[in-house]
């Protein structure tokens, strides 16, 4: 069951709170809301939804085809239940992260980092083209986990991230810092700022990005929104932008290692010898 669909009346009295006490307790470090930004989250937010009818039906029949692959059956039992929540959340970690190392996947991805606020109203802000994940939570219905359980732990995943996104929370209790993904690491991993960058990827749970090392505090104040900020509030943009920087730097690629580089290596790659001419530049500028 998609339990995101059914939270939306929440969703909305959350944010509403939210606002108000923007509204009548302002601090002057933090952004808070502005009308354009959060009206373009919540058009991509519907947008989402509506696409979602899509995507999830195909998302689902793909999952319900690799069920049928597997002999492995489990039950609903409590510790099942445990399993596939963390095991969702696990793959959730990696799904994450490729859309942050694999530029094809931060095409989709990027949608959500493109606000330069952090309130309740960003986390409605989501693609439209969210496709892989058949690829990555996929396992877990070859692991014998049924259907409908590896759906509810998924939605149970995106329900959890909604109230990360705020700044009106400071950090937690130590031991619920160490173990959760809470507003302070989120917070980081929505910052703009150089050591900020491609951390704290984690849904439920933070312990993944302290294996994986790719867990940072929270320290200086976070600048939210991209290294390089799209400008505008258009929703087609916003959603499409970067397929369309994909398309343009592939057309202008002179070999097919550039172009598939283009696509598949990290969003900010570039051939060795543009490299070395970018430094050059760099250093000349300095």
């Amino acid at each position: 069951m998609d339990l995101t669909v059914f939270a939306i009346p929440a969703f909305t009295l959350l944010l509403v709170v939210e606002w108000v006490s923007y509204r009548f307790a302002p601090d002057d470090d933090e952004r808070g809301y502005a009308v354009k930004d959060t009206a373009t989250s919540l058009t991509m937010g519907l947008g989402s939804i509506a696409a979602g009818l899509g995507w999830g039906l195909l998302t689902v029949l793909a999952w319900d085809g690799l069920h049928e692959l597997t002999p492995l059956r489990l039950g609903h039992t409590w510790w099942a239940w445990v399993l596939v929540i963390v095991g969702v959340d696990f793959f959730y970690y990696w799904e994450h992260r490729a859309g942050h190392e694999i530029r094809l996947l931060w095409a989709s991805h990027v949608v959500h980092h493109s606000s330069r606020h952090y309130n309740l109203s960003t986390a409605l802000r989501q693609t439209w083209t969210g496709a892989h994940h058949i690829v990555f939570i996929g396992p877990m219905l070859l692991l014998g986990f049924p259907l409908a359980m590896v759906v509810t732990s998924f939605s149970i995943n995106l329900l959890y991230q909604f109230w990360i996104h705020t700044e009106r929370i400071d950090k937690l209790w130590k031991p619920i810092e160490y173990v959760f993904n809470t507003p302070s690491h989120h917070r980081v991993h929505h910052g703009s700022n150089r050591q900020y960058l491609d951390r704290n990827y984690g849904g439920i749970l933070i312990l993944w990005d302290r294996l994986f090392r790719s867990f940072e505090p929270e320290g200086e104040p976070v600048n939210y929104g991209l290294t390089k900020n799209i400008e505008t509030y258009n929703p087609l943009r916003v959603a499409f932008h970067e397929y369309a920087a994909i398309a343009r730097d592939v057309r202008a690629a002179g070999t097919w290692r550039v172009r598939f580089g283009r696509v598949l290596r990290g969003p900010g790659w570039q051939p060795a010898t543009e490299a070395v001419e970018a430094a050059a530049v760099a250093r000349a500028g300095a």
